[in-house]
């Protein structure tokens, strides 16, 4: 062996001691999530959809994550979802380790100046939503109104047992020139359908996916006339006219939108603001391969749930959207017509 070969053989042995010695390479990093657990911030009861849409991720999601991190459920209800809002935007972890589901009208609290909610639902990390909850007006068959432009002449007796459907249909009452009659005062939906038997009132809103699930005999024997879309457009009711559609004017149709803005949120899932890019792009990648997972999609199919996906950079791009002030102060005047 010549001293060329012999310097040579030496100087390798030295370099591979001291590989032997150096950190591993980022290749050979352990995942961040392995061994870490991550909590669900569910912002309403354990009951309900927020709390079964908000389950049925945490059953499924870790397994798209690189570690395969563990999820604990952790229901936060108040104001409205308001808290858990709060909860994720002041006091959560910042480290991809807390995400949450909170109420889907938080966003249009947020534009309306309801007071309690301390953030700016926009600065949150949109990780993706599951599904979106555009409701449908429908009538009963012996109303007078049997298309929603009849109630631009004829007055419709519409049961209003919730904030949401109030402000609707006062907006469309106000911007778009229809003659909703709202009678308040019934518990929820169930309540409002058998007044509607009854008699006692003539239309009732639910989303589309309850009404096919629990009224698909009203449907089949012609009982209600469907009228109205609050929100984006169902799957099979593309003819279905949506509120917006209703709007005389751009400006009243961009007002509609801020009303409607509830049923693009549906059931959507967010990281708290600051988390860094990383982590949020692999949240979002985990949810997009997730909602495409058979033993997901067997999930979902189990519980006869509805699935309307939307990306996290889907939603982000939602909410940057820019409202003139003078389309909030309008949408503000609505909302005190309304009561709210």
């Amino acid at each position: 062996m010549s001293i060329g070969q012999r310097c040579r053989g030496s100087i390798l042995a030295v370099a591979l001691a001291r590989a032997a010695f150096l950190p591993a390479s980022a290749d050979a990093q352990e995942p961040y999530y392995k061994g870490r657990t991550i909590s669900l911030i569910v912002a309403s009861n354990a009951s309900g959809g927020y709390d079964t849409y908000g389950r049925l991720l945490a059953r499924h999601l870790g397994k798209h994550i690189a570690g395969n991190p563990a999820f604990v459920v952790q229901n936060m209800p108040g104001a409205g979802g308001i808290r858990g809002a709060n909860h994720l935007s002041n006091v959560a972890a910042r480290d991809g380790t807390v995400i949450g589901i909170f109420d889907q009208a938080v966003f249009l609290d947020q534009l309306l100046g309801v007071p309690g909610l301390r953030g700016d639902v926009r600065r949150f990390n949109w990780i993706g939503r599951l599904v979106g909850n555009s409701a449908v007006l429908f009538a009963w068959h012996t109303a007078r109104v049997k298309t929603i432009k009849d109630a631009l002449t004829h007055e419709l007796i519409v049961a209003a047992p919730g904030s949401s459907s109030r402000l609707n249909w006062t907006a469309l009452n106000t911007l778009a020139g229809t003659k909703l009659k709202l009678l308040t005062g019934y518990e929820g939906p169930s309540t409002a359908k058998i007044a509607m038997e009854r008699g006692e009132v003539e239309a009732v809103s639910q989303p589309w996916s309850v009404i096919k699930a629990e009224h698909g005999d009203w449907l089949r024997d012609k009982k209600v006339n469907l009228l109205l879309q609050t929100g984006e457009t169902n799957p099979g009711l593309e003819s279905l006219p949506r509120m917006i559609d209703l709007a005389p004017n751009e400006e009243s149709r961009r007002v509609l939108e801020i009303f409607a803005a509830p049923t693009v949120v549906g059931r959507s899932f967010v990281a708290p603001p600051g988390l860094v890019a990383e982590r949020v792009a692999e949240l979002r990648t985990a949810f997009t391969a997730m909602v495409k997972d058979r033993e997901f999609l067997a999930d979902v199919e189990r519980l006869n749930f509805e699935l309307g996906p939307l990306s996290g950079a889907e939603l982000q791009a939602f909410f940057a959207k820019d409202y003139p002030p003078a389309l909030i102060e309008r949408a503000k005047e609505v909302a005190k017509l309304a009561g709210n």
